[in-house]
């Protein structure tokens, strides 16, 4: 229930910003009734988007065939702001994607080159130098609460991978990784010779 709540809400608020910036559409057009299924691992839930030609629709717990389905964790989807990451991520293996690569691309770089003027719109509710003043102090709070976040961040990783360890830091992992990868060639080859041995 809260998740179909949810997701009608966020579905307006697109809608709306579609409004405020009508140049998305020329982009959005290249891209339209194309599904794109984004499965947020820490939730367990699925959720799909696509562009009708006129607005957004949004479906909670989507089962249907889609066109692009990619997988990850909150974290990792935030990092698709920048268009450029979404490689770099499924090579790490943060993120799983299936299907229309092309499509991922195109909604990372239009949600990424969105620029909408608060400013004009709100000069129409508070006029021209309050509405200024308005974004002005929402830019500033943004700003801190990006370093705010940026320290909590370090501090929690410097807390669980240095004093508790409970967690590993990402080069273990790496090495990890690169073991696992090397003991699963060595296996494979090992198998080869043991079929070659029974086969004589």
């Amino acid at each position: 229930m809260i998740n179909t709540l949810l997701t009608a809400a966020a579905e307006r608020i697109l809608n709306k910003i579609l409004s405020l910036e009508p140049s998305l559409l020329t982009s959005l057009s290249k891209i339209q009734h194309q599904v794109l299924a984004v499965e947020i691992r820490d939730w367990q839930q699925t959720f799909a988007i696509t562009f009708t030609g006129h607005s957004f629709m949004l479906f909670n717990h989507y089962q249907e065939h889609v066109d692009c389905h990619i997988s990850a964790s909150i974290d990792t989807l935030s990092q698709l702001k920048d268009p450029s990451q979404l490689t770099r991520l499924i090579r790490l293996g943060e993120l799983d994607l299936e299907g229309n690569l092309h499509l991922a691309q195109a909604y990372s770089q239009i949600f990424s080159e969105l620029d909408i003027d608060w400013g004009e719109h709100l000069s129409m509710y508070f006029g021209d130098a309050a509405a200024q003043l308005i974004v002005q102090q929402l830019r500033h709070a943004k700003q801190r609460a990006q370093r705010v976040d940026g320290v909590l961040k370090t501090t929690t990783i410097g807390l669980f991978q240095d004093e508790l360890k409970v967690t590993i830091h990402p080069l273990e992992m790496a090495q990890f990784k690169a073991h696992t990868r090397e003991l699963k060639q060595h296996a494979a080859v090992l198998e080869q010779r043991i079929n070659q041995l029974l086969a004589r």
